[in-house]
C-alpha cells in the first residue's frame, strides 16, 4: 500500500494549528482515534481491576486489550507486556529486579549510543551490586556501533547487554541481532531500547534477539505510557519491589499502583490506527504492512531533508550511519543549537536542541560542552513542503 500523507494528516487535529513538527523523536501528535478512545474510556463507567462487577470487568478489558495491541506491534507475547508510567520507569523496575540475580564480579555491557534511560538504570544497579560496567563505543565520524568490539567486551561474567534498536539522537540503527547473538553465546540477557526504532520500521523483538524490548507509546502516535515486553517465563524469575497486597502475577507484579486505564485505551487505539493503514488477515500482519509503507514515505521526505542540510556550507550533519531512522542531528556555524531551535520555533518550526538525554553520545562526540546539536525527525505526517519550510526558515 502507498502512504497517503494528506489523508493521514486529516486524522491529526493538532496539525491544524499550522506548526511544522520535526519534534517527533521527542514525541508525536495523536490521531483523533486515539484521543477519542481515551475520552470514551473516561466517559464510561470504569473501576479498578479484578472486581466482580461490570465497570471493573471493563478495566480488565482495557488492560488486556492494550497488552495484546503492544504484542502485535513488536512481535511479543501479551502475557509478557509490562505497561507503566514510562519506558524509564519500567527500566528502573526491571533493573532493580534483575540486580537481585547478579553477584559481585559480574558485568553489564552498555553502549554510548543509547538514551540515558537504557544506561543510567543499569549503571546505578551495577554500582549497588558491585558489578563492572563495560562500554561499547561509537565511531565519532559515522556514529556507528561496531559489532566486532563486543567480542572483547563480553565474557562468561556478562549478565546483561543493553543496546538501542536506533539512536534517538542521530538515527543510527546498529546490528542488534549480531550483538544479541554474541551476548546469548555467553549467557547474557539483551535489553533493547526500541523507543526510537519502533515508530519507523516493522518491529520484531524475536528477530532482533531481544530478551526485553522497551518502547514508548507516545513515540508512535499514542498516549504517554511505557511498554516493556519479555517472555513471561523470564518475568516469572524476577522479583521486583512491590506492595504486599498487590498482584504477584506476571506481568502485573512489575506495574506499580493503579494503571492509567484511559491511556491504555489510547494504546490500543494507536496500534489499531497504524494497522488500519496496512493489509492482512491479522492485526500483526496489518501492522507490518503499514510500517513498511510508512518507512517508504519517511525515507523520501527524510532524503529531501538530508540533501537540503548537506547543501549548506554553514551546516554540519552529525554522523553518517549506513542504516538509520529518519532522524538527524546537526549544528550551524556561529549559532548555538539552542539559538537555532529558538529561532526556528519563532517561525513555527519545531525542532529540539541539546543532548535529548543521549548525554553519553554527545559527550563522546565532543558536543556536550557546546550545547549538543539541533535534532529534526520525520514521522508519518511529515511532508516535503514542511521540509522546504524548515530549510527556508534555517
Amino acid at each position: 500500500m502507498s502512504w497517503d500523507v494528506d489523508a493521514v494528516r486529516r486524522d491529526f487535529p493538532a496539525l491544524a494549528e499550522g506548526l511544522a513538527h520535526f519534534d517527533g523523536p521527542g514525541g508525536t501528535q495523536v490521531p483523533s482515534a486515539v484521543s477519542g478512545a481515551v475520552a470514551e474510556a473516561m466517559r464510561s463507567a470504569v473501576s479498578n481491576r479484578h472486581g466482580p462487577f461490570a465497570s471493573s470487568h471493563r478495566a480488565d478489558g482495557l488492560v488486556d486489550e492494550a497488552r495484546a495491541a503492544v504484542a502485535d506491534l513488536v512481535g511479543g507475547d501479551p502475557a509478557g507486556v509490562v505497561l507503566g508510567q514510562s519506558m524509564t520507569a519500567n527500566t528502573y523496575v526491571l533493573a532493580g529486579a534483575l540486580a537481585r540475580t547478579w553477584r559481585q564480579g559480574d558485568e553489564v555491557v552498555l553502549s554510548r549510543l543509547d538514551h540515558d534511560a537504557n544506561i543510567r538504570p543499569w549503571v546505578q544497579a551495577a554500582a549497588r551490586t558491585g558489578l563492572a560496567v563495560r562500554w561499547a563505543e561509537v565511531d565519532p565520524e559515522t556514529t556507528e556501533l561496531a559489532v566486532e568490539q563486543y567480542d572483547a567486551l563480553l565474557s562468561e561474567r556478562t549478565r546483561l547487554v543493553a543496546v538501542p534498536s536506533a539512536s534517538n539522537a542521530v538515527g543510527t540503527r546498529p546490528d542488534v541481532r549480531a550483538i544479541a547473538d554474541r551476548a546469548h553465546a555467553v549467557g547474557a540477557l539483551v535489553h533493547v531500547d526500541g523507543v526510537a526504532g519502533t515508530p519507523h520500521h516493522p518491529a520484531d523483538m524475536r528477530e532482533l534477539g531481544a530478551d526485553l524490548y522497551a518502547t514508548s507509546a507516545y513515540k508512535w502516535y499514542g498516549p504517554h505510557l511505557g511498554c516493556t515486553v519479555a517472555d513471561p517465563a523470564l518475568l516469572e524469575k524476577l522479583r521486583p519491589d512491590k506492595l504486599l497486597p498487590s498482584s504477584d502475577d506476571v506481568p502485573d507484579r512489575f506495574e506499580l499502583g493503579t494503571p492509567s486505564l484511559a491511556l491504555h485505551a489510547g494504546v490500543t487505539a494507536a496500534v489499531d490506527w497504524i494497522a488500519s493503514h496496512g493489509e492482512g488477515t491479522t492485526r500483526r500482519e496489518r501492522v507490518l504492512s503499514a510500517m513498511r509503507s510508512l518507512a517508504g514515505h519517511e525515507a523520501v521526505v527524510f532524503g529531501r531533508l538530508l540533501d537540503g542540510l548537506a547543501a549548506r556550507d554553514d551546516v554540519t550533519v552529525v554522523g553518517a550511519p549506513a542504516r538509520r531512522t529518519p532522524t538527524v542531528a546537526f549544528t550551524v556555524a556561529g549559532r548555538s543549537p539552542q539559538q537555532v531551535s529558538g529561532d526556528l520555533g519563532d517561525r513555527g518550526v519545531c525542532v529540539w536542541a541539546g543532548n535529548y538525554y543521549a548525554v553519553e553520545l554527545m559527550t563522546a562526540l565532543g558536543l556536550e560542552h557546546s550545547g549538543g546539536a539541533v535534532r529534526a525527525g520525520v514521522v508519518c505526517y511529515s511532508t516535503a513542503a514542511e521540509v522546504d519550510r524548515l530549510l527556508a526558515a534555517l
